[in-house]
């Protein structure tokens, strides 16, 4: 982690990552980046379904594969790179036959490093192959869902998931939310853990320093007006004058189950994660 002299009230607390002594110096693949206008929080319709977004540093977007769809040809990392669009970072590796692809970074890779994507690999960091070849203990990222249908599960920096158990056709999984759930043993997953652990511990320091990062200022519900929040109103201020709390919409905010008690794929969980 980085600090910096407290030359200002923001700057005494404000931390970051020292990129210098992890990243390699140089500029990002040509033919593996393209510019691209994000969605900041709006849907097909142009209407916000998601608050707080917007504004931030111009990005440009790295075709980052998840897929597992290049096996039996070694690789050979040559870059370990920062990523603005995902909070772990990237390496870009070189296959035999002189493909260039990036990947998510293993916290245990370097320039130099081989990986392997085989049903045969060594199970060691970085190397991809089946969850029914991995014993119980194994750590691993970027989980397929379902059978040839690219990683989807852990894909944030410094997270891993651990294999609990093997059972016939399905694996257990504990993901990094504590939640225990069964996939098919036939689903493909990288062995390890995602690079960037210490990205949680930083600390923004400066309300400037998230506008950069295309967040927007967030604004209290008891500051608002009746019409806008049910929080809202009053003279000066007030308590929230409601039996439980609750969003704008007047939905509930705290222990409240939010997921579909149909969702077709809730009988595969062992255990819901811990609120």
């Amino acid at each position: 982690m980085k600090s910096y002299a407290p030359t200002t009230p923001s700057r005494r607390h404000m931390t970051g990552i020292h990129y210098r002594s992890i990243l390699t110096q140089k500029a990002p693949e040509k033919s593996l980046t393209f510019g691209f206008q994000r969605h900041v929080g709006r849907n097909n319709a142009g209407r916000i379904t998601v608050r707080h977004k917007g504004s931030g540093h111009k990005r440009l977007y790295r075709l980052v594969s998840f897929a597992y769809d290049k096996k039996e040809i070694p690789a050979k990392v040559i870059a370990i790179e920062y990523d603005p669009n995902r909070t772990s970072f990237i390496a870009l590796v070189q296959y035999k036959d002189g493909e260039k692809r990036y990947v998510l970074a293993g916290r245990e890779m370097s320039v130099g490093t081989e990986i392997l994507a085989s049903v045969d690999a060594e199970p060691k960091s970085g190397n991809s192959m089946p969850l029914s070849k991995l014993v119980p203990g194994t750590f691993v990222y970027n989980i397929e869902f379902k059978p040839e249908g690219g990683g989807k599960l852990v894909r944030s920096g410094g997270s891993s998931a651990e294999i609990v158990a093997q059972e016939g056709a399905y694996t257990t999984i504990k993901l990094p939310s504590r939640e225990i759930r069964k996939v098919s043993s036939r689903v493909w997953a990288t062995v390890g853990s995602l690079s960037n652990e210490e990205h949680m511990f930083v600390t923004i320091g400066k309300a400037g320093r998230s506008r950069w990062l295309g967040i927007r200022p967030t604004v209290r519900g008891s500051a608002m007006n009746p019409v806008d929040h049910p929080y809202g109103g009053g003279e000066g201020r007030q308590l929230r004058g409601t039996r439980r709390p609750k969003n704008m919409w007047g939905k509930g905010t705290r222990g409240v189950k939010t997921r579909n008690k149909k969702k077709y794929s809730r009988g595969f969980i062992v255990s819901r994660r811990k609120k």
